[in-house]
């Protein structure tokens, strides 16, 4: 188990209890609002470091922690835990964070934006799809859904995804499943964005040994180009 430090300043009601998470503002007190999900890692510094950017870039910004406070730097702990979260647990908890945020004054505007990695890669689309036009822009950073027999039916975000050319956790042709998928049941066209690169190439944390910080920064440039464009 990480002795990182413990990353919750928010709680938020859930189906079944309270949820938690990691909050922060932008300079002004207000702006558009951005869920943030975790790698398998759990809530880790530096997903809220990811927080912390998205607010010094003028978002209101959240990182519900789907793990209940615990963090690993141990894979074998983060497979298991990913394993006991179902997808529709997961997402329940999402949307029930999807709801906190816009329901906060210092959001503006009526639809959210939405940033996964890894895990909550996979988890940003199938949030989408569950909660309809409260998600107004989805970014996938090396995640596919996970689920059997996806229903992406009711996905209404616009919809970018970044994913190593070299990555042998989450192909490229999986993600171009993904864009087919999403293509053919929600008549979305996903913006894809390739790298040369291996899985968590975003990750500067580095654990799989795959950061790449040109490749890094050039995602996160789109992705807050994306937000921008999509939440105004």
């Amino acid at each position: 188990m990480s002795t990182a430090t413990f990353r919750q300043n928010v709680t938020f009601p859930t189906d079944d209890g309270h949820g938690y998470g990691y909050l922060a503002l932008p300079e002004s007190g207000h702006g558009p609002g951005v869920i943030v999900i975790q790698e398998w890692w759990g809530l880790t510094d530096q997903i809220a470091g990811v927080v912390d950017r998205l607010a010094a870039a003028g978002f209101v910004a959240l990182a519900p922690d789907l793990y209940g406070g615990r963090v690993t730097h141990n894979a074998a702990d983060a497979r298991k835990w990913m394993a006991e979260l179902p997808l529709e647990r997961g997402v329940a908890r999402l949307s029930s964070a999807v709801d906190y945020l816009l329901a906060s004054d210092a959001v503006t505007g009526d639809a959210l934006g939405a940033v996964g990695y890894c895990m909550g890669g996979g988890f940003v689309v199938a949030l989408a799809a569950a909660v309809g036009a409260k998600i107004a822009a989805a970014v996938s950073y090396y995640g596919v859904y996970a689920g059997d027999n996806p229903d992406f039916t009711g996905l209404r975000a616009a919809v970018q995804g970044h994913f190593g050319e070299y990555d042998t956790s989450v192909s490229p042709d999986a993600a171009r499943q993904l864009a087919t998928q999403l293509r053919e049941q929600a008549d979305n066209t996903m913006e894809l964005h390739f790298y040369p690169a291996g899985h968590a190439f975003a990750n500067e944390e580095n654990r799989s040994g795959n950061y790449d910080p040109a490749h890094a920064d050039l995602a996160w440039r789109r992705s807050i180009g994306f937000l921008r464009t999509a939440l105004g």
